[in-house]
């Protein structure tokens, strides 16, 4: 039995004629771009979020672009964030001519070290973007009091943890803007790429909507700005207002998915072999990803993918030493613990119908490998 990485198909045939009839919405009222379903979308997902506002866009990257233009970010500014994360989260800050400032992470949730922020601080500094990685929250209540009496935005990368929260509060919800993402593999997936930038200040708010729209919100022509084109699709808010009302149960079953493998670890004596992402007790994970670490990661990743189970490596090379980033002049053993995860880490298959059978059978074979090594 081949077990893949994520398998969308029983998701999507479980909701086949609900999606038909959202479509079909949209071929109705031919409002492809915008109107009713972009707008509903919007306010639904400002409410599940608890927060004022939400502006669709077209792809998570954009949101991190828009939120940190809405912030005024552009050259000679410094934006902190982690070097363990998708490129996006760096990239956003370069493509405004800011410079990124990577800190390293907590060894155990491999979220950004609160601890390691402080001192990357400088009189340039004026964004500080957390990444609530692989769909654990990190601790913004630490970065919130660090950042408090100074002018520095806290710009959550919520692109994995829609639906995750921190004593209560959604994640997106807790800086001044949140950013998220609808790629098809997310635990909220379109069809397609889509965006969301939550925030609670109608003015962010305002300004991230005008430059969604080549800087012409809420007049049609009349150019306040420059701006880009990043809006988001009316066919796929159609789709993700169809899914938005059973993530919290998709984001339960993966919790659950989560908690198996590591009684299945315990069962096949595998505790010191794996060692699973860790979760504070104030935080309520979503697990976009299962990420452990691993003894002998690569030899054991050829093994899965030889017995036919799907895993991937999120992420192998840290930010700061990736060959574009050369000129900001990091060198290896600078942050030696996000360094350490890239060569360490391994994403296991998880999704919410994935089986008992299958969470057996991806632990018996990583129990054999060990086992036979």
């Amino acid at each position: 039995m081949s077990i893949p990485l994520l398998d969308l198909s029983a998701q999507h045939q479980a909701l086949a004629d609900e999606f038909d009839a959202a479509l079909e919405r949209v071929r109705a009222t031919q409002r492809f771009i915008g109107g009713p379903e972009v707008e509903h979308f919007e306010q639904e997902a400002a409410s599940f979020l608890g927060v004022a506002d939400a502006v669709g866009c077209a792809s998570g990257s954009d949101a991190l672009l828009l939120a940190l233009w809405a912030l005024g970010i552009g050259p000679g500014d410094e934006v902190i964030t982690t070097p363990f994360t998708f490129f996006a989260t760096a990239g956003a800050v370069c493509r405004l001519g800011a410079r990124p400032v990577f800190v390293d992470i907590e060894a155990e949730s491999f979220n950004i070290d609160p601890t390691a922020i402080e001192a990357a601080i400088t009189p340039q500094t004026r964004a500080l973007i957390p990444v609530h990685l692989f769909g654990v929250p990190a601790n913004l209540d630490a970065m919130n009091k660090l950042v408090a009496h100074r002018n520095i935005a806290i710009v959550e990368d919520a692109a994995q943890s829609i639906g995750a929260s921190l004593n209560g509060r959604q994640t997106g919800s807790m800086g001044a803007l949140g950013c998220f993402s609808f790629f098809p593999s997310k635990n909220l997936g379109a069809w397609g790429d889509g965006g969301l930038v939550s925030c609670q200040d109608p003015g962010l708010a305002e300004q991230v909507r005008r430059l969604r729209s080549h800087g012409s919100y809420p007049i049609k022509y009349v150019h306040t700005t420059i701006g880009c084109n990043s809006r988001l699709d009316a066919l796929q808010a159609a789709i993700l207002r169809v899914k938005l009302p059973h993530l919290p149960r998709w984001n339960q079953l993966r919790r659950e998915k989560f908690k198996r493998y590591q009684e299945l670890a315990t069962e096949h004596r595998l505790d010191q072999r794996l060692r699973f992402q860790a979760v504070s007790s104030d935080a309520n994970p979503v697990f976009h990803q299962c990420v452990v670490r691993a003894e002998r990661r690569d030899q054991l990743l050829a093994h899965l993918k030889a017995d036919g189970i799907g895993c991937a490596i999120y992420y192998p090379i840290p930010l700061h030493l990736q060959d574009c980033f050369a000129s900001l002049g990091y060198q290896r053993g600078q942050l030696p613990v996000a360094e350490q995860a890239c060569e360490e880490v391994l994403a296991l298959p998880i999704f919410p119908e994935l089986s008992e059978t299958a969470q057996q059978r991806v632990m018996a074979s990583i129990a054999s490998f060990y086992g036979s090594n």
